[in-house]
């Protein structure tokens, strides 16, 4: 009797162990399920009549690309450099709770669908000392700045304590180049962009606010030509980490790109562009001067920063 009880214990003994092996597994199995489900975040939600060019989850749809590294090369040694971002793509960008993220380094993220006329929304939180931005059809860029920087005289034209949102490559002193207004959020939270691209006009709002309105966007490849009439939207990475979500995009038809652009006429560049009138950086002012011998009305515009304390009238 004591025989057969020493075999049961020491089998029941075992079918514990195994049960206990069977649910570690299970918990890991679990968990490991958890975390992917984490990872890829929920479906994207576009808004009515827009769709996701990023569904979330993975890399799909896109591929690496650095334009300035290719822009000279021809031929095989071009093949190459290529084949070797596409490559490395993964190495840099990855998806976390349907974010897109980048490491600061690498090639930049661009879509394999080109686009002509359309609207484009999409939400990005980065770090300090980080530089990033979006070309549209392929061609640089809204700009994104970590805005805590300094403004440097020695480099007049770079003017990241305005904030992000401006077509930072256009010529300096241009409508459009630098943002109307600063809308970037503290580090830590997200912003949210709303760009309509229609002709070679370029709208931007950042965080609700209109900081570029109807701007010419110059082609930053050829200053002589138009912008492309297609092309790939394309996220910079710079200098730092730079997350990206809910990326979505909404064609304008030929139509409705016309009635746009006949509702919002262009307006001309200032003949004197950011005249001083007082001592602070953002105390600027625009003035347009009629081609007239007969005296004709005055339009100013004031960037920031009012007459007598703020009074602007």
């Amino acid at each position: 009797m004591t025989i057969k009880y020493r075999i049961r214990a020491i089998d029941s003994l075992g079918k514990l162990r195994y049960k206990a092996h069977m649910m570690n597994n299970a918990v890991l199995i679990f968990a490991l399920l958890f975390s992917v489900v984490l990872s890829m975040g929920d479906d994207p939600k576009p808004p009515q009549n827009f769709r996701a060019i990023f569904n979330g989850k993975d890399l799909t749809g896109w591929y690496g690309l650095n334009p300035h590294s290719v822009a000279k090369l021809e031929g095989e040694k071009r093949d190459a450099k290529l084949a070797e971002m596409k490559k490395e793509f993964a190495t840099h960008w990855t998806v976390e709770n349907g974010e897109l993220v980048n490491d600061g380094h690498g090639a930049y993220a661009t879509t394999e669908e080109e686009f002509g006329d359309y609207e484009l929304q999409l939400e990005y939180k980065t770090v300090a000392g980080a530089d990033s931005g979006i070309y549209l059809r392929g061609t640089p860029q809204v700009q994104i700045w970590d805005w805590n920087q300094e403004f440097n005289t020695d480099k007049p034209t770079r003017r990241p304590h305005l904030g992000s949102g401006g077509l930072f490559n256009n010529t300096p002193d241009t409508l459009g180049r630098d943002p109307i207004v600063r809308a970037d959020r503290p580090f830590g939270q997200w912003n949210k962009f709303r760009i309509i691209q229609i002709g070679g006009r370029t709208w931007v709002w950042l965080n609700n606010r209109a900081v570029v309105e109807g701007a010419v966007m110059e082609n930053y490849w050829d200053r002589k030509k138009h912008l492309p009439v297609k092309g790939p939207v394309m996220l910079q990475t710079h200098g730092g980490e730079i997350r990206w979500r809910n990326i979505f995009v909404k064609e304008i038809g030929e139509s409705a790109g016309k009635a746009f652009l006949a509702a919002r006429p262009q307006l001309p560049n200032p003949t004197h562009f950011d005249v001083p009138y007082g001592p602070h950086l953002k105390q600027r002012i625009h003035f347009w001067q009629a081609e007239s011998a007969e005296p004709t009305p005055m339009l100013l515009f004031i960037h920031g920063g009012g007459f007598r304390g703020g009074d602007k009238k």
